[in-house]
C-alpha cells in the first residue's frame, strides 16, 4: 500500500492570499503589467533619460567640487566629502516635491524617504557606470 502525502492547506494560506480570479494571483499580473508598461516607457524615453542621468551626474560632481574648497585633500576629508555628495543629490531634489505638497496639504510629504532611496539608487548606479567607464 502506498502511503499518501497530506499537505495542509492551512499552512500555504497567507502564500495564496491573493488569489481572487480561478487561481490567477492578481497582484502578479498587476506587477507584470506594470514592468511591461515601464519598460516601453523607458525604451521610447530612451535619450531623455540619459540626459536626466548626465544632469544628476553633474550636479553631483558640482556639489563635490565645491566641497574640495571646504575639506581637506586628506583621507577623512575627501570621504566625507564624496559622502556629502552622494547624499545632497537625493535630499535636493526629494525636497522640491515635498515643498510642493507641503505648500498644497500642509502636510508631511508621506513618500519622502522613498523618493530619496529611489533617487540615490539611480544616482549610484549612474555613478558606478560614470567610474567604470573612466577606468
Amino acid at each position: 500500500m502506498a502511503a499518501s502525502l497530506h499537505v495542509d492547506n492551512r499552512i500555504f494560506y497567507p502564500f495564496f492570499s491573493t488569489i481572487k480570479i480561478k487561481g490567477i494571483n492578481m497582484a502578479m499580473v498587476k506587477q507584470i503589467t506594470a514592468i511591461l508598461v515601464l519598460s516601453i516607457l523607458m525604451i521610447s524615453t530612451m535619450g531623455y533619460a540619459q540626459h536626466g542621468l548626465e544632469f544628476l551626474v553633474s550636479v553631483h560632481d558640482w556639489i563635490a567640487e565645491l566641497l574640495t574648497q571646504i575639506f581637506s585633500g586628506g583621507t577623512a576629508g575627501e570621504m566625507t566629502r564624496k559622502l556629502i555628495a552622494l547624499l545632497a543629490v537625493p535630499v535636493l531634489i526629494g525636497l522640491i516635491p515635498t515643498l510642493l505638497y507641503w505648500i498644497v496639504k500642509r502636510s508631511w510629504f508621506p513618500y519622502f524617504m522613498q523618493l530619496i532611496w529611489v533617487v540615490w539608487l539611480i544616482q549610484a548606479a549612474a555613478l558606478i557606470v560614470v567610474f567604470q567607464t573612466t577606468t
